[in-house]
């Protein structure tokens, strides 16, 4: 396994002591990273430009609502249990679990319902109900997705496998023998159920991807596995407290955590590289960059030095931007469940928009996370911590006029479709956009997530994590491999921990 190289656990020290790492970034990548490399024996800085660590995945208060500004969802917990298991930890050491029950509700266009539970029987039947014999075809659709998790998790994400010849392996191909890679996840799924709503089910995971039904391989079927099979959990605070806990896990290692320090440029220094910052330049070894490697290469490397053109980003498949809303909401929201998602019967048109013609989605699919029907804290009695999350094209034109007409359509949207009518009582608002996503955090066109999980962007043909720019540079994060989400990014920041050990 890709942990041997740094060690089996908090004390066992790899081959970079005394090394000066600096890690540009507190999201989870980088996180992670700072504590694979602190455990290893390096001295590491992690800079943060904003005045919290987190990334993407951040915390806001306000008049008693506590909301998560980026992910909600806690999916593959056996791969948090790893990480922090690497230190000899484990996640409830820093935070407590609720395994959520319904996993989440669905609302289709057309009025009709359903939740998908822990309870498998429940999802059987659910199945049957919509069509003869889906429940045994679930069963097996699951038992693949179970196949494909533990192979490719085993085979082609923990071993970060980033040229085209390291799967040029006997022991991998046989691993990989019956695993479907080359289709799309639509025509895959189609294979097993014809019912429209239920193709949905299998496929909604994909969102999480930041792809599509259509333009995703089938190798994603796994993450049905990951939602019915591993289970969907709400660690308790909100997903914040997990970056708090790996901020703890950090320091207690050894790294330094800073906030309020941008970085404006990376360069060579002798033997080593240097980051620029507003109080002054910090000199380093080796420098791990949880900032995107387009915004890197724009914005802080010397342009004889950027790695690729402005055609090559110009020339990639982002994920989706997002329209979000952030509501403090007075009074009950039910039925609406913790998480909920609200789709249309045919949501092919809103994926057209994303991908193929981008423009404001005229039938949105989108995804509704009320974690105060979990979690009494994170809202004031009576009231309910209310995120909406619609999937947009990146580089759509979010002027106030786009925005103030798409609010108000989605706002009748979840009246309409759930019966919950929020207008009128909502006593906190704020809202990101694409506009956001490109200020905040420099993200190309103002994607939300990062680069798509198509065939083209998936393993080798990722950004690698050892840049080609600068010797000493490394990237980690959802534009590197193996990819989008919190679980791929904890991932993510072994993987170029690993690279700065093996290029000591």
């Amino acid at each position: 396994m890709s942990l041997d190289i740094l060690g089996s656990g908090s004390g066992d020290r790899g081959d970079v002591g005394g090394r000066e790492v600096t890690v540009v970034g507190a999201g989870v990548g980088g996180l992670a990273a700072a504590a694979y490399l602190a455990d290893a024996g390096a001295d590491v800085r992690v800079l943060e430009q904003h005045d919290r660590p987190g990334g993407h995945a951040n915390r806001f208060v306000e008049d008693g609502y506590t909301f998560d500004t980026g992910p909600s969802w806690y999916l593959m917990p056996d791969v948090f249990e790893r990480f922090f298991g690497h230190f000899g930890r484990s996640p409830e050491d820093f935070y407590d679990l609720v395994h959520l029950d319904p996993h989440y509700r669905v609302f289709w266009k057309d009025g009709d319902r359903a939740d998908v539970r822990p309870d498998m029987a429940h999802n059987r039947a659910l199945f049957d109900s919509y069509e003869d014999g889906a429940g045994e075809a679930l069963e097996a659709y699951l038992d693949e997705a179970e196949y494909t998790y533990e192979v490719g998790m085993d085979r082609f994400v923990y071993e970060d496998r980033g040229r085209l010849r390291d799967f040029v392996d006997l022991d991998v191909l046989k691993s990989a023998r019956g695993l479907s890679l080359l289709g799309t996840m639509n025509d895959h799924v189609a294979d097993y159920v014809d019912h429209p709503k239920l193709r949905q089910l299998l496929q909604y995971t994909l969102v999480f991807l930041g792809g599509s039904p259509y333009n995703t391989p089938a190798l994603y079927n796994l993450l049905s596995h990951v939602d019915f099979n591993l289970g969907v959990y709400y660690p308790e605070g909100g997903m914040y407290s997990v970056v708090e806990g790996m901020v703890e896990l950090a320091e207690d290692l050894g790294a330094t955590v800073e906030t309020g320090r941008p970085v404006r440029r990376v360069e060579r220094n002798g033997a080593g590289l240097r980051t620029d910052t507003d109080a002054g330049p910090v000199a380093a070894d080796a420098v791990i960059s949880n900032a995107n490697p387009a915004h890197v290469e724009r914005e802080l490397l010397p342009e004889g030095r950027r790695e690729h053109g402005e055609g090559y980003w110009e020339g990639r498949t982002l994920a989706p931007s997002a329209y979000m809303l952030y509501l403090g909401v007075e009074g009950g929201v039910d039925p609406l469940a913790h998480h909920t998602l609200v789709l249309p019967t045919d949501w092919k048109s809103h994926f057209e928009s994303i991908f193929e013609e981008p423009r404001w989605p005229e039938d949105p699919a989108y995804y509704v996370n009320v974690p105060s029907t979990t979690d009494d804290a994170v809202a004031p009695e009576g009231g309910h911590t209310v995120v909406v999350l619609v999937p947009i094209a990146p580089g759509l034109e979010d002027d106030d006029p786009a925005r103030e007409r798409f609010r108000e359509q989605v706002l009748d949207d979840i009246a309409a479709h759930t019966g919950v009518d929020l207008r009128g009582r909502i006593a906190v608002e704020r809202e990101a956009c694409v506009s956001e996503f490109a200020a905040r955090y420099g993200d190309p066109r103002g994607s939300a997530l990062g680069l798509a999980h198509t065939l083209r962007q998936t393993g080798p043909f990722r950004p690698d994590h050892r840049s080609d720019a600068l010797e000493g540079l490394y990237y980690t994060g959802a534009y590197t491999r193996p990819g989008i989400g919190v679980p791929m990014c904890l991932i993510s920041g072994e993987h170029a921990a690993e690279a700065v050990v093996a290029d000591r």
